[in-house]
């Protein structure tokens, strides 16, 4: 599933691409493109001007001059790319967006293979969609507190590699970037929350920023084509991962083979050595 890193670069490419441009027309082509809250169907774009992009998390959206926004989750599968002439047609489009700008013209698509990405068309709180209200703000947001992140982390039990994967608490980090982090920070992913200080959490919080900001500056992380960005490229950031999907490679900290353990549903690879319990 894309997290922030995947989500911000796409983010970006779409400030680069289509800031400016007016939908001419949208069409949804899947019945589970729209997210059945929306407040109305993707038609209603027609002649809204695209004024710019944000993010919070892993949700995007796109500001309008209209008093909702475009909101998207990209899910496990779902990309926004442009069209472009010299390639093939994308196979699993769900929705298209004609744009034009001046005397040029843009087609911008939704393709998701796996449907579990929606778009909607929300109004705003504070400027944060309805979808996104609970969603706490993540490491690069200005709202950003990181006292009140460490003291909503301290105040629960459960094992730190749960916590990072609360988007309620701060969002972005999913279970890519959770192994990571607590690599980086020398972590072991089953520690509860409850017993580690506000210094190590403080730690952890910046062992996250600074993974996701090199993942940023790389694309994000593609294992397959799953993960493009809008221009139909991969990111490069698989290249530089230490522990997640690292199972029985050495620990490039140690030389210790990564670990790779499953609980909560989810799989969690750390270094034994380097990420001691005790």
């Amino acid at each position: 599933m894309p997290e922030l890193p995947e989500v911000e670069t796409v983010r970006r490419g779409l400030a680069a691409l289509v800031t400016g441009y007016r939908i001419n027309e949208a069409q949804q082509l899947h019945p589970r493109a729209l997210k059945a809250e929306s407040i109305a169907p993707l038609a209603t774009l027609s002649g809204a001007k695209i004024l710019g992009t944000h993010r919070r998390g892993k949700f995007l959206w796109l500001t309008l001059d209209r008093p909702y926004v475009l909101v998207a989750h990209l899910g496990m599968s779902g990309q926004f790319l442009i069209h472009q002439k010299d390639r093939p047609r994308a196979g699993h489009i769900r929705a298209q967006f004609s744009l034009a700008k001046a005397l040029r013209s843009k087609e911008l698509i939704f393709n998701d293979q796996r449907t579990f990405g929606w778009l909607s068309l929300e109004q705003t709180r504070d400027g944060v969609p309805t979808s996104a209200q609970h969603i706490a703000p993540d490491p690069f947001d200005a709202l950003f507190d990181i006292e009140k992140t460490i003291s909503n982390y301290r105040r629960r039990t459960i094992k730190i590699k749960t916590a990072l994967l609360n988007q309620e608490i701060m969002s972005g980090v999913g279970n890519i970037y959770a192994d990571e982090t607590l690599w980086r920070a020398r972590v072991h992913p089953e520690i509860s929350t409850a017993d580690l200080s506000a210094k190590r959490l403080a730690a952890i919080i910046g062992s996250a920023r600074d993974v996701m900001q090199e993942a940023v500056d790389k694309g994000g992380t593609s294992f397959d084509d799953l993960y493009i960005n809008v221009n139909g490229e991969s990111g490069f950031f698989e290249q530089s991962l230490c522990a997640y999907g690292q199972a029985d490679q050495p620990c490039p900290r140690c030389g210790t083979p990564i670990k790779r353990i499953t609980f909560g549903g989810r799989s969690s690879h750390f270094c034994p050595r380097c990420q001691r319990w005790r």
